[in-house]
């Protein structure tokens, strides 16, 4: 007889599958399983590298995204497993998951469903593997932040019961779809999951349902998996805020409908906590509307004393204040037809755009309403007050504050924890990949025998058990394990060792073409570079950078490189600075530009911009011996390149050369 089957439902992640079925060959190795992968109609190949690597998994193929709860039923009908473990692909378990979870229903058969505690890769607990029913009193006090202000407290934390001690078990209301383990014959009493919820809500509704025929949910301490939480619905097209309120809206009236006072509680706290939401995932956008519309009534109000002075009497009283805020709102409404709030960022170049369409737009208005029309001239210098202020917020806030940029160009400062020819060929792949960036700063010993001494370009600075103390004397971002020469129960232990000190967990995977963590996958092998179209290449780009070099180059020139050049005639006093501005003259003329390569415009074949006055060859100084690294970060710039990042590497270098 089988004891566990083990399901998964994947789609579109199939680098965090393979890492979940290595971990789950270690963990089964003594336990009698089968594992059943239900693939919603992925297009990255799931299929394909599941028949090549893992040929004994049952596979289930679906046309089209059933959705979570369908393909769940799909497989829990074949399934032959005394317990059915359903778990997501973006986990991985440790060696003695499966095995205490089994134990711990064999002393508990009064228990129906039981998960486990899952971890966030920083090696802090995921609040969903454990939690409340959304009551009335729980959904207000987590809407309300309640919750988050006294998270010991019994009476305001319940949703996430987060006054109870996350290292002992006991039973809860509901525990994560991620990782959960329920009997066959429970789940053939309740039957599977509703399919009415395609995404989210439909775990607990499940446990409702079983708690309702008398079976207890519990929450099991003794093991753990990592979760990387959210890489499925990443790699879609769904809206997962509006499929999660929406699940939530369901199981409120499913459960909650016989009381019109609970349900309309519920329905309050679901529509509040879905608007904030909605502004977290669109602050961006809320802020500029906000700052744009204060701003632009600012500058009509000034346009009308400047311009009356000489020429006009001003707005007449009856039409005070709405006269400053309408043309306001028109401006807002043009902006957002023209796409000038971005998500992720505050946009320049498309605020212009928009200004001139709204100050056609105002222009033509001024003929149809006479009786409040205003001068022409008034609306050309509101809108030149709007350029001024539109652009000045949206600068300080992206060069001052480093709020709204699209590129990080901050490092990693990255630990590898392997064998000793692993972590070399590892820590050369990362050097190769263009997409993030990298800097080992050593590598983490499985042993202590080899402590201090080097592996090609690297030093073994320490060994697994004083990793902690490393992270923080090196203050490392990033520590990415190899699953080939450490057991899954190592990394975990050195997860949980590690918590609080804020680097991120990543696992290569076998072959070190690839890393999973919480925030993507990066591939780690080579891209075809000559297919791909850099911002460099982009004309529109090219033309801003150029604008920029060309007008601040003039400035210098005329401000600054005179009194330089007679210091340096006089003086022969050489420095970073005067190299940097008696380089100005081939700024203004266009044989260089303020940010750029060090040697050369290309890259191999690839262009990667003109040859800079300074560049991440200037404020990284570690790439100076390194041409390998050096065209690593030459593609990176000329992929990623924009005024914004242009800046912000100028910036770093002036605080290099005078700090």
């Amino acid at each position: 007889m089988i004891d566990l089957s083990i399901i998964i439902v994947n789609y579109n992640v199939k680098e965090f599958l393979l890492n979940l079925l290595g971990s789950i060959r270690k963990a089964a190795a003594n336990i009698s399983t089968e594992i059943i992968v239900v693939d919603n109609a992925s297009d990255d190949g799931s299929i394909e590298i599941l028949h090549e690597k893992f040929p004994d998994v049952k596979l289930i193929a679906n046309k089209t995204n059933t959705g979570f709860g369908t393909a769940n039923n799909q497989a829990m009908k074949i399934a032959k497993g005394k317990y059915f473990l359903l778990i997501n692909p973006d986990t991985i378990v440790r060696e003695d998951t499966l095995t205490k979870m089994m134990d711990f229903f064999e002393l508990m058969p009064q228990v129906g469903i039981a998960g486990c505690k899952v971890l966030n890769p920083d090696g802090t607990i995921q609040l969903a593997c454990r939690r409340s029913f959304p009551g009335p009193w729980t959904s207000f006090t987590k809407v309300t932040g309640l919750s988050k202000l006294f998270p010991k407290n019994r009476v305001f934390a319940r949703y996430n019961l987060t006054y109870l001690d996350e290292n002992k078990s006991y039973e809860v209301d509901a525990v994560s779809g991620a990782f959960m383990v329920i009997r066959k014959d429970v789940y053939e009493k309740v039957g599977g999951f509703d399919e009415q919820f395609f995404m989210y809500g439909e775990d607990l509704d499940l446990c409702y349902r079983v708690q309702k025929e008398k079976f207890k949910v519990y929450y099991v301490h003794t093991t753990e998996i990592i979760h990387y939480k959210g890489e499925s619905t990443k790699r879609s097209s769904l809206d997962e805020t509006t499929l999660f309120y929406k699940a939530m809206n369901l199981f409120v009236r499913k459960h909650f409908s016989s009381s019109f006072i609970v349900e309309s509680i519920l329905q309050v706290a679901i529509w509040l906590r879905k608007m904030f939401s909605f502004f977290n995932v669109y602050k961006f956008s809320i802020i500029s509307i906000i700052i744009d519309f204060i701003f632009f009534s600012l500058a009509v109000f000034i346009a009308e004393h400047v311009y009356s002075k000489d020429h006009w009497v001003g707005f007449p009283d009856i039409v005070k204040p709405w006269v400053y805020f309408v043309p306001a709102l028109f401006q807002i409404i043009i902006s957002l037809i023209t796409g000038a709030f971005k998500k992720k960022s505050f946009s320049i170049l498309q605020t212009f755009i928009s200004l001139l369409f709204g100050m056609v737009f105002l222009s033509a208005l001024t003929f149809f309403f006479k009786q409040v029309a205003y001068s022409r001239a008034v609306v050309i210098i509101s809108y030149s007050f709007a350029f001024v202020f539109f652009s000045l917020w949206r600068t300080i806030f992206k060069v001052i504050f480093k709020i709204g940029l699209e590129t990080d160009i901050k490092k990693s400062r990255t630990l590898i924890v392997a064998n000793e020819i692993k972590a070399e060929e590892l820590a050369v792949k990362l050097k190769s990949t263009f997409t993030r960036l990298y800097h080992v700063v050593g590598l983490i010993g499985l042993t202590r025998k080899n402590v201090g001494s080097q592996v090609g370009n690297y030093k073994i600075l320490g060994a697994v058990d004083n990793i902690k103390k490393i992270i923080a004397d090196e203050k490392i971002n990033k520590v990415i394990f190899s699953s080939d020469d450490l057991s899954f129960n190592q990394m975990f232990a050195i997860v949980s060792e590690c918590y609080g000190e804020n680097a991120e967990f990543l696992v290569a995977g076998k072959e070190l073409n690839y890393l999973v963590g919480k925030s993507s996958i990066t591939m780690l092998d080579d891209i075809p570079l000559l297919r791909v179209q850099y911002n460099i290449s982009s004309y529109l780009h090219r033309a801003i950078k150029r604008t920029f070099d060309f007008v601040l180059g003039i400035l210098i020139l005329f401000l600054v490189y005179p009194f330089i050049y007679l210091i340096h005639k006089f003086t022969s006093k050489k420095n970073e600075f005067f190299r940097f501005i008696l380089g100005i003259p081939k700024i203004v003329t266009g044989e260089k530009s303020f940010v750029g390569p060090k040697n050369s415009s290309f890259s191999g074949e690839l262009y990667v911009g003109k040859i800079g006055l300074t560049g991440f060859w200037f404020i990284e100084s570690s790439l100076e011996s390194d041409s390998e690294e050096s065209r690593k970060m030459e593609i990176f710039y000329a992929k990623n390149q924009n005024i914004w990042l242009d800046l912000e590497i100028l910036g770093k270098s002036f605080s290099k050369m005078f700090f």
